[in-house]
């Protein structure tokens, strides 16, 4: 997929991570742009990957299809959530998976694109107020456009959902001068 005209959204399956995927669903289909869904996994380091093996982890090339399958499944609890994220027929949504250095990979991937939205952690007071060291590496060194979602992030209603919403209460509340 070529990254010039969409919205590029860096995964990692954590709960912020969900969040940034909802995000950018909704931009993607405010804005009438594909989604390109990234999870972006790095090759351990010897010692680590020594580690690994002794603890029966995945090796590095198992990494890759868990990581495609974590963010599938990211899109599609986005998409049972939200129905109205399904509904938009031209926002295509691909998932993809770059190795690398976590940062450079999203960054790579991203050139070009419309927009690169990321998760933030905010774990506590004062790791909410910091970025990630992905975070700051992408928002010094993207060409384009950066959010970061903050984890309490939640979609604005839609005009139709505020419509029904007012519906809901006018038709809950009694006529005027009505006596009960």
């Amino acid at each position: 997929m070529d990254t010039s005209a969409c919205i590029v959204v860096g995964t990692d399956g954590t709960p912020s991570a969900a969040t940034a995927v909802r995000y950018a669903l909704g931009e993607g289909v405010r804005r009438g742009l594909p989604v390109r869904v990234v999870a972006a996994v790095t090759a351990p380091d010897y010692w680590t990957e020594a580690l690994a093996g002794a603890r029966n982890f995945p090796p590095l090339p198992d990494l890759r299809p868990i990581a495609r399958e974590t963010a599938q499944a990211q899109v599609a609890a986005a998409v049972a959530a939200e129905p109205a994220l399904a509904a938009a027929d031209a926002t295509v949504v691909v998932v993809d998976v770059a190795a690398g250095p976590l940062g450079q990979a999203l960054v790579d991937v991203a050139d070009g694109a419309e927009l690169l939205v990321l998760g933030h952690r905010g774990r506590g007071a004062l790791s909410s107020a910091l970025l990630g060291s992905v975070g700051l590496y992408c928002l010094v060194h993207a060409r384009c456009p950066v959010t970061i979602v903050p984890p309490e992030w939640t979609p604005a209603p839609t005009s139709a959902q505020q419509a029904a919403q007012t519906s809901a209460q006018t038709s809950a509340q009694p006529p005027a001068g009505a006596t009960t």
